[in-house]
């Protein structure tokens, strides 16, 4: 691709602009991915090497330590109470008293870490035992592969947290080791708790949003993942029967082609398709018919703006889960839309309107109920922006000939995609994943006969997120193939948001608009 300067940039015509930018756009992507990919090896480099320093420095401190900071080695706490810090060695070794309880228990860390390889033995059986002479059976409740998975992942957690814990009692013991040498005065168990509501109020306000985050968020996103490499589905629910290990045969199947049109990898192909496809034209429909609103409402000499507002925002107040169902009803084919048109004569009865049975039909009015849907969003962001825009601009290209598709095209368009180009990003990967208008429209219908087999009920419509919720469904309920599909569209969403966010202008060019 030849690279145009600036000056040979600015003869080339608005075509030759466009193409030179697309171009431009599509030979950046490759580089972009290059970027993150490097980016990944330097993390995994870092991390080496702050793993070695962390080491070498434990190395260090136990060499030059004393016997009450070499004693924190095995006694967490030990050299805080002895140098008088009595709080903070209590909880230190608190810590380590728990940890070491809940490892040995019959069934804590060390007995589910145990089960992890195979994630159990015997799922619930029946046995045969003489009482009194009489052969009875009794049920036995063996191994859960649902709870050992679970219980191994917070183990995990918690071995994790118990080595951060114990690294930071040896790093406290370190910078107490130092205050006592260079003759500092050591803070007490009160100078501490007064630092949690002072100048480390920061730490007891995140404290609590933190805990919350890795438990209700992190380890359950850890726990799919790890789900995605076991056969868990209705057959192998855990407990009567129970799941295991199959390590990258879901991806196979899912990735793989050669099971045929009707298998998994086929439909994710196609599904994937559409999904880019609803995503594309759900947001840009969107964004451009919303600011065209905002800007109509906006024009000087348009009365009661307030009252066009008020109406387009009663589409957000109804709630989507009775506004979506109500209009799914009414494109039906004996729905509202239909018995109109044949009351007034334009259809006849046997000839209605395909909305939801035809699979062009059905995509497009997906596409066009997300608009009535979508647009009031967008005019009251673009109504924020419009305000800002300086009518000085406006006036001088006014005064230079430019006319209103100038105007919008060099003034309003540039200003509106460098303050949005981070939320249009956002609002296609929401559309990439957007559940209730599909599911609540549609259902995903009308059925994809030719997909509908390995790969449960697949639609026309169906977003992968809907996809992922049927395959959860039914007696088949292949959780484990939902897991993949997920770990493959937050993958697809991860690239797509790192690619684009490098070349957004807003980020690239930040000071062209200050």
């Amino acid at each position: 691709m030849k690279r145009y300067s600036d000056l040979e940039y600015l003869k080339l015509s608005k075509g030759q602009k466009f193409l030179y930018k697309l171009e431009s756009f599509f030979l950046a992507i490759p580089a972009a991915i290059g970027r993150f990919f490097l980016g990944i090896g330097r993390f995994f480099k870092k991390l080496g090497l702050g793993i070695g320093r962390e080491f070498a420095d434990l190395g260090k401190t136990f060499k030059e330590g004393d016997w009450k900071t070499r004693g924190s080695y095995l006694v967490m706490g030990l050299g805080s109470m002895a140098r008088g810090q009595v709080l903070r060695g209590l909880m230190f070794l608190l810590f380590e008293a728990v940890f070491i309880v809940y490892m040995v228990l019959p069934q804590g860390g060390l007995f589910w870490l145990g089960k992890l390889d195979n994630l159990g033995d015997q799922g619930v059986h029946k046995v045969t035992e003489n009482v009194f002479g009489q052969t009875v059976e009794r049920v036995v409740y063996g191994d859960n592969s649902f709870r050992i998975l679970l219980y191994g992942v917070l183990t995990i957690f918690f071995i994790i947290a118990f080595i951060y814990t114990w690294r930071l009692n040896i790093k406290q013991n370190k910078i107490a080791q130092d205050y006592e040498r260079s003759g500092r005065h050591l803070s007490s168990g009160r100078d501490d708790l007064r630092a949690l509501v002072d100048e480390q109020f920061y730490k007891t306000l995140l404290a609590l949003p933190l805990t919350g985050i890795l438990v209700f968020t992190v380890m359950p996103i850890v726990f799919m993942i790890l789900v995605a490499f076991t056969n868990y589905d209705g057959t192998h629910d855990g407990l009567n029967n129970l799941f295991t290990w199959v390590g990258l045969d879901n991806f196979n199947t899912m990735l793989g082609w050669s099971s045929g049109g009707t298998s998994y990898s086929a439909a994710f192909g196609e599904i994937l398709t559409w999904t880019l496809i609803w995503a594309f034209f759900a947001t840009f429909t969107n964004y451009f018919l919303g600011m065209f609103v905002a800007m109509m409402i906006n024009k000087k000499g348009i009365k009661l703006k307030k009252v066009w507002r008020t109406i387009l925002v009663l589409t957000i107040a109804i709630p989507q889960f009775i506004s979506l169902l109500y209009v799914g009803k009414m494109f039906a084919k004996n729905g509202l839309i239909n018995l109109s048109l044949i009351n007034l004569g334009w259809i006849t009865p046997g000839n209605e309107l395909p909305f939801w049975e035809d699979p062009t039909w059905a995509r497009i009015t997906v596409i066009l109920v997300n608009i009535w849907i979508g647009i009031p969003y967008l005019m009251l962001i673009a109504t924020g922006i419009l305000m800002n825009i300086p009518a000085d601009l406006y006036e001088s290209s006014r005064i230079d000939g430019a006319n209103a598709w100038q105007q919008y095209t060099k003034i309003t368009l540039p200003y509106m995609l460098f303050i949005t180009g981070p939320y249009l990003l956002t609002s296609f990967i929401g559309n990439m994943n957007n559940f209730n208008v599909i599911y609540l429209l549609t259902g995903g219908a009308p059925t994809n006969a030719a997909l509908s087999t390995a790969a449960g009920s697949v639609g026309h419509t169906d977003l992968l997120i809907t996809w992922l919720f049927k395959i959860t469904m039914g007696a088949e309920s292949k959780y484990n193939m939902a897991s993949v599909v997920g770990i493959l569209v937050f993958a697809i969403s991860a690239i797509i948001s790192l690619v684009v966010y490098s070349v957004l202008p807003s980020i690239k060019n930040e000071e062209d608009f200050q």
